[in-house]
């Protein structure tokens, strides 16, 4: 019989998920449960005088999972710290703020927390931290927090090659053409196809656009691969 899996949280500090920072942090105690949440957003195209609205799709929108965990030092739970005994002088308080270095923690070196994997069985997520709500729950007499829940929830996150390999549908050669409708604009429809609105100016160029606010319906744009973007 295999062994008790624990749920992993490593981080990184760098969109491609390379560079991992410190040891990757095992959970004090599996969640009981966990939600994986999926969203796609519409453009509503709902026509003057029209009985109800005709939703355009525009894009899939990021997944975000959330769970639970509990940090125990009543003794009732061994210390997942090696070496340690089972009730931690200081409660929760060293557990919880390792767990916080790793996730909430702003890292200078990318101005920004860190990158996250949550590893856990066939739960295997690229994300970044999107909230966190701690509440102390049990105190020692002399106020030591030794029972917490942490309230978690992460959002889904892709660099902007994998993005762009995605919407290429993973074809280098490949390039898209787009009937502009109106409410599009360059920005829009860059995120749409490449995953950031960041390129929309070098697709003016690339399409002989003299400018990129005011887009006339029924004109066809062609979205090549990112390498043939020139800077």
């Amino acid at each position: 019989m295999s062994g008790l899996e624990k749920m992993l949280v490593t981080a990184y500090s760098d969109a491609n998920f390379q560079t991992q920072v410190g040891d990757a942090y095992s959970v004090w105690i599996n969640p009981t449960s966990y939600s994986y949440k999926f969203g796609i957003q519409y453009n509503n195209r709902q026509a003057q005088g029209a009985n109800g609205p005709s939703p355009d799709f525009n894009k899939v929108g990021p997944d975000s999972v959330s769970f639970e965990l509990l940090f125990d030092a009543t003794g009732v739970v061994p210390s997942p710290i090696a070496g340690k005994s089972a009730v931690p002088d200081d409660g929760v308080y060293s557990q919880i703020e390792a767990f916080k270095a790793l996730v909430l923690s702003f890292n200078g070196q990318i101005h920004s927390p860190n990158y996250i994997i949550l590893s856990w069985a066939q739960l295997q997520f690229r994300c970044r931290l999107q909230s966190m709500d701690l509440n102390y729950t049990l105190f020692r007499p002399d106020g030591t927090p030794i029972r917490a829940r942490m309230s978690l929830s992460f959002l889904g996150f892709n660099s902007e090659q994998t993005l762009a390999k995605q919407a290429t549908k993973a074809s280098p050669d490949m390039t898209h053409i787009v009937t502009v409708v109106a409410g599009d604009s360059l920005p829009t429809l860059c995120y749409r196809i490449y995953g950031s609105s960041l390129y929309y100016l070098r697709l003016a160029r690339f399409n002989g656009l003299n400018g990129f606010k005011m887009l006339v319906p029924g004109t066809k744009l062609r979205f090549p691969p990112l390498p043939r973007l020139a800077p």
